[in-house]
């Protein structure tokens, strides 16, 4: 997601920075001044600044005299800043986080369990669709309520695919499979053309001299592939780690994922896929299906209403396709979450906050432009009904939540020196400078770095 590609880039400025423990009698976040309050809360998202701040108006007329404050910061200074605020003791009352940190903040006692204010307010925590689990820590204990969560989709040129001699139909039930590539493959191969005109499966065609990639950017250097290889291997019954909260390896040797990524390895050979690198990384996915670059590709759920947007072109939108049995979808869920720092030195009036924040009123009315999703069901409906009336259909997405299609992300630490350990190691390997060994390698890397969380 837009959201999650962004803060990998920031783990290794945000994480690395040495974290201190909260010392006593610093200034917090909130403030009080002749009887009034205020709660501070940050985001990296300003699609969700600017929708919660419709919450924050109704939750200061429910509660005179106090005030929130939303502030939002650029996804590459927001966790600097962030744990800067948790080492000078002035970091947020509360704030948007990303499981990626989860690990290394609360092992740094940065973060304030939350079971005694859900205990005392009886708050239920079945209301929220995925993402609970994914923040309780070690100690068993809730460290955060759900935001939001997000999908991958199938975002299509309708016109050329209907150009090509296919149908919505067809898009919508496609298969995969690691050996040949199913009607996946075949779809890919005819939907790209050369400059010449000739498609990817017709004799002459010129591999080197590509108008239109029948796929995206397949091809990925992070180490989840969340809207990139994710749903492809994990409709074998793959899955990251050996264990789906707090692994001790990532499977990347599995036999499964290993002919995966093979697979995904001969689109680029073959012409049919960018390569990393082949656009730079101000590019964006809606920049790609826009200017006819590629005919379809994977992209993120809060994409959805900018792609369909696209002046003069019509984009389609398709879940994800079945795997090698022909009846299984699988797709990585992310959940952020709305934590409460350890130091603030109002944390009623914060937990007041983020639970009006996870409320089903206040996620229907910040939802409703579809650049995020809601953690509770109700408000993702009651969010696709407003974009359906603007001519966004995202019943492909709330068909996954209600289809038991979505999985969560898994929970782990050590983020940082993962990514930078193994980023490297998948963009040598998609670009051909390393073989199969890479995954052993990779594999032996995570179990080291996982260990040491």
């Amino acid at each position: 997601m837009k959201r999650i590609k962004g803060i990998r880039k920031a783990v290794a400025l945000g994480a690395t920075l040495t974290l201190a423990a909260v010392v006593s009698g610093c200034s917090s976040g909130s403030s009080s001044a002749g009887g009034s309050k205020t709660v501070n809360w940050w985001t990296w998202d300003d699609k969700q600044a600017a929708a919660y701040e419709v919450c924050a108006t109704d939750f200061e007329k429910a509660n005179p005299g106090v005030t929130v404050k939303v502030s939002q910061y650029n996804v590459n200074d927001y966790f600097t800043k962030l744990t800067a605020g948790f080492v000078a003791g002035n970091a947020p009352d509360a704030f948007q986080n990303s499981v990626q940190f989860f690990q290394a903040y609360a092992s740094q006692h940065q973060l304030m369990p939350l079971d005694s204010f859900i205990s005392k307010d009886k708050f239920d925590l079945s209301r929220f669709s995925v993402g609970v689990d994914a923040w309780k820590f070690t100690d068993s204990k809730q460290y955060a309520l759900p935001l939001d969560w997000a999908a991958t989709g199938i975002y299509y040129n309708a016109d050329a695919l209907t150009k090509a001699g296919y149908t919505k139909q067809d898009v919508d039930s496609l298969n995969w499979n690691p050996d040949n590539g199913g009607t996946l493959g075949k779809m890919i191969a005819h939907m790209t053309i050369d400059s010449k005109g000739r498609r990817g499966d017709q004799p002459g065609f010129d591999k080197s001299h590509i108008k239109t990639y029948g796929y995206g950017q397949v091809a990925a250097k992070d180490f989840i592939g969340q809207t990139t290889w994710s749903p492809l291997v994990d409709t074998t019954g793959w899955r990251l780690g050996d264990k789906p909260t707090w692994p001790t390896v990532f499977d990347y040797s599995d036999p499964r994922f290993v002919k995966t990524m093979d697979w995904i390895r001969s689109l680029t050979q073959k012409g049919y896929a960018p390569k990393i690198g082949d656009f730079a990384n101000s590019v964006s996915d809606v920049d790609l299906l826009a200017s006819g670059k590629v005919a379809m590709e994977s992209a993120g759920s809060w994409e959805a209403a900018t792609f369909v947007k696209l002046p003069g072109l019509k984009v389609g939108i398709a879940p994800t396709p079945y795997g090698p049995d022909g009846k299984t979808r699988a797709v990585l869920s992310n959940s952020n979450g709305n934590n409460i720092w350890a130091g603030t030195k109002n944390p009623d009036l914060a937990w007041k906050w983020i639970s009006f924040m996870g409320s089903e009123s206040c996620q229907s009315k910040a939802s409703q432009t579809g650049t995020f999703f809601p953690s509770i069901p109700a408000a993702m409906d009651a969010s696709a009904k407003a974009l359906a009336a603007h001519g966004v259909d995202l019943s492909v997405f709330t068909d996954m939540m209600k289809n038991n299609v979505l999985y969560p992300s898994p929970v782990y630490g050590n983020g940082a020196a993962i990514q930078d350990a193994l980023e490297p190691l998948f963009e040598a390997y998609f670009a051909g400078q390393k073989n199969d060994s890479v995954f052993n390698d990779m594999q032996d890397k995570s179990k080291t770095l996982l260990a040491q969380h």
